[in-house]
């Protein structure tokens, strides 16, 4: 019975770890959305982290990537717009952070020069 025992807790603990391991080795680090698609719940998010925010209507295009924290960061592709008429509309990257209790606040906007980036291709 012992040795029974003894063999189901080695075994618990050999999952247990291949499982910490698992995790530890995603924590922290950016992992590419396999859909990018802006589901209602990845909508519900930047709803969240950007109600209230005036002056430019940002529109999520593509989910990029998440970041697993004492929480969730996220990096939505969107396009902006200032809200006055003619406005041209921008690229930008949306970073938001998710907290546990499932708080959103934006925290970073990175607007994409996509010129720039042509002509560092063509070179």
């Amino acid at each position: 019975m012992k040795k029974i025992v003894a063999l189901i807790l080695a075994v618990m603990m050999c999952v247990g770890f291949a499982f910490a391991e698992t995790t530890l080795g995603q924590l922290g680090a950016w992992q590419v959305a396999e859909d990018t698609t802006v589901t209602e719940e990845r909508q519900a998010v930047f709803d969240k982290a950007l109600e209230g925010l005036v002056g430019v209507n940002y529109v999520p295009v593509a989910y990029l990537a998440s970041q697993l924290v004492s929480g969730t960061n996220h990096c939505f592709l969107c396009t902006a717009t200032v809200v006055y008429p003619g406005a041209p509309t921008t690229l930008v990257l949306v970073y938001i952070y998710e907290d546990l209790e499932g708080n959103a606040q934006y925290t970073n906007f990175v607007e994409i020069d996509i010129a720039a980036l042509s002509s560092v291709a063509a070179e």
